[in-house]
């Protein structure tokens, strides 16, 4: 498995994870089937993180198929870009096998070459998978967002998590 920056002409792939990721989780913002497949908004995507040295898309590659990525949006004001929030998402078929470790390890080295001081995401509190991978990194639960998503009818809180390098 290798773990690397995303480029332009990962744009189809990438888009395809994205749906693969969303189809086979309840824990996603998007739900199956919400989302449609859009190469060139991820092309777009890709294009404006690496215009903006306080962004990045990292992609898990294994056998020449992307497996997994990690998204790291770098706050836009003055005053919080120190900051980055984060999303995750693991292909189900390489879920628990240390993708999202790698993942991790990949942006921590990725800050310590930029101004990024804090780190910020959400969690849906049973994800407990989830939970698990982000305490072992080193984040730590700020708070709980009450009620934050419907999925099929019901509200779910959220876990607002950070940890500050």
């Amino acid at each position: 498995m290798m773990i690397r920056q995303a480029e332009e002409q990962d744009a189809e792939k990438f888009a395809k994870l994205i749906l693969e990721v969303e189809n086979t989780s309840n824990y996603m913002l998007f739900g199956p089937g919400e989302r449609t497949f859009n190469p060139e908004a991820q092309r777009r995507m890709i294009q404006a993180f690496k215009a903006d040295n306080h962004s990045n898309i990292f992609l898990a590659e294994a056998e020449n198929e992307l497996i997994g990525y990690l998204i790291a949006r770098g706050g836009s004001a003055s005053r919080n870009q120190h900051t980055a929030y984060l999303v995750i998402g693991i292909m189900q078929s390489h879920r628990g096998s240390g993708v999202g470790t790698k993942l991790f390890e990949e942006l921590f080295a990725w800050t310590d070459n930029i101004k990024i001081h804090r780190l910020e995401l959400t969690v849906v509190t049973e994800n407990k998978a989830g939970l698990g991978l982000y305490k072992k990194m080193g984040f730590e639960i700020e708070g709980t967002k009450k009620d934050s998503l419907l999925v099929d009818g019901n509200y779910i809180n959220e876990y607002y998590m950070s940890k500050i390098i």
